[in-house]
């Protein structure tokens, strides 16, 4: 009797609870509302071509912007000030006014976004046909103006939080100085662009204490001996390219993730604009959020947990990449074995060892599996845009471990890479997944192994 009673008093509850809540609120606080913004600066970043380094720092900022202006939605989200590096105490909502977060949190997502990014104009125009909509959907003028303080106030904070992550000053930094050895990496076709980043390693991380934190083994010696390691991993690129079943090459295809492809006909070469790695796993989050209908403050801690890691890994990557500048295959292929030899997807411009796509891939799997769960199937349509069919998943892990073999069916990589690239993703997936913290409440633990 006493349970029936008790489950009666929860509907009431939930159903005059639900007639109190405002028109305008339940129109308003939609998970959907940061999707978009999200997939704006996505947008903007592959329309300007951003590296995949520095997309990445860019969705940390604004995915930490938005959850830090969400969060007091719910009153078990506590903040990341404390716990990503250099960021203090952030403003308050003033006690007495009434806000829409979510209004707020997409204000501050695009203030910060607009300064990051190169095509502000772009943004600013979505940023107005959102507000309007907020306003068609009956949020009373005082609440979108408190809203609107609001999130400039959080805003103006992360802003000055990201002036002091060394950005700026690896801008001043020279350009990578190409070594004419015989075995350092070099620039490759079709345009031989110049090293991306290459003082990202100086760059402020977020959780892993420096970009030397997790060092993967150093990579196979070098050697043009057919006998050696270094050979026999070219060899194993080179069959493979060669014998690529369709599937294999789908799934290289899938995972391209390369903003700076170039393609040549005759004498005329054009760029096909593509999303980066970083944004793929950020559309991955949008897919499954939705699945879950997982709400505005939860959607927003998964972008601000998954991009976070992701910054991280890339500075980890990137710190490797320049230490032991390994030659990309196509180069070695070309110099010492098949001068004809071309690998399925254009190499990028940055040395081979590890494979920043499997690091990445492995961090975020790791971070999704903490706050989804292992056996979480989806379907990925991110490269649907991009003219390549969806594909399906039936875990994080399953994704990640294909984006890393992706690299070695395009072509791009010798299996270390992928290999090495995804154990230290993991691993440093698991140190953000264990000292990141944005509940009170005990939380659901799963097994990330």
């Amino acid at each position: 009797m006493k349970r029936i009673i008790l489950i009666f008093i929860t509907i009431m509850f939930y159903l005059f609870g639900k007639a109190d809540t405002p028109a305008w609120k339940s129109k308003t606080e939609d998970a959907n509302y940061i999707h978009r913004a999200i997939k704006e600066i996505t947008d903007v970043m592959v329309y300007d071509i951003y590296s995949p380094p520095v997309a990445a720092r860019t969705y940390a900022y604004i995915s930490v912007t938005a959850y830090e202006t969400l969060r007091h939605e719910k009153e078990d989200y506590i903040s990341l000030a404390g716990q990503l590096h250099g960021l203090q105490s952030l403003p308050e909502p003033e006690k007495g006014k009434k806000y829409s977060y979510t209004l707020a949190a997409v204000h501050a997502l695009l203030t910060v976004g607009k300064s990051l990014v190169i095509s502000e104009e772009k943004v600013n125009r979505f940023e107005n046909e959102m507000m309007k909509e907020f306003k068609e959907d009956g949020i009373p003028e005082n609440v979108f103006d408190n809203s609107i303080a609001f999130g400039n106030k959080v805003a103006s904070e992360i802003l000055i939080w990201i002036s002091k992550d060394n950005y700026n000053h690896t801008r001043s930094l020279g350009a990578y100085s190409v070594k004419y050895d015989s075995s350092s990496w070099k620039p490759t076709p079709p345009v031989y662009m110049k090293a991306v980043e290459p003082h990202w390693n100086q760059m402020r991380t977020f959780i892993i204490d420096s970009a030397q934190a997790f060092k993967p083994v150093k990579p196979p010696h070098f050697s043009i001996d057919t006998s050696s390691a270094f050979y026999k991993e070219a060899i194993e690129v080179l069959k493979q390219g060669n014998s690529n079943t369709t599937e294999q090459r789908n799934i290289a295809n899938f995972w391209d993730c390369n903003p700076f492809d170039v393609t040549q006909r005759g004498h005329v070469m054009y760029a096909t604009k593509k999303i980066s790695p970083g944004g793929h796993w950020m559309n991955i989050i949008r897919l499954v959020c939705e699945k879950t209908k997982a709400g505005p403050v939860k959607s927003a801690e998964a972008y601000a947990c998954v991009a976070v890691t992701i910054n991280d890994c890339f500075v980890a990557c990137w710190d490797e990449k320049y230490r032991s500048v390994v030659m990309r295959p196509e180069t070695y292929i070309n110099k010492y074995i098949d001068p004809a030899w071309r690998p399925v997807l254009q190499t990028p411009p940055f040395p081979e060892y590890v494979s920043a796509h499997s690091v990445i891939s492995a961090g975020a799997s790791v971070i999704l599996t903490k706050l989804f769960g292992p056996d979480f199937s989806f379907t990925d349509s991110t490269e649907v845009e991009f003219g390549i069919p969806p594909r399906n998943f039936n875990s994080f892990y399953h994704a990640s471990s294909e984006a890393g073999i992706s690299r070695f069916y395009g072509g791009i990589h010798y299996l270390p890479a992928v290999n090495y690239g995804l154990e230290i993703g993991k691993e440093i997936g698991k140190f953000v997944a264990k000292e990141i913290k944005t509940e009170n409440r005990k939380k659901k633990s799963y097994n990330l192994n």
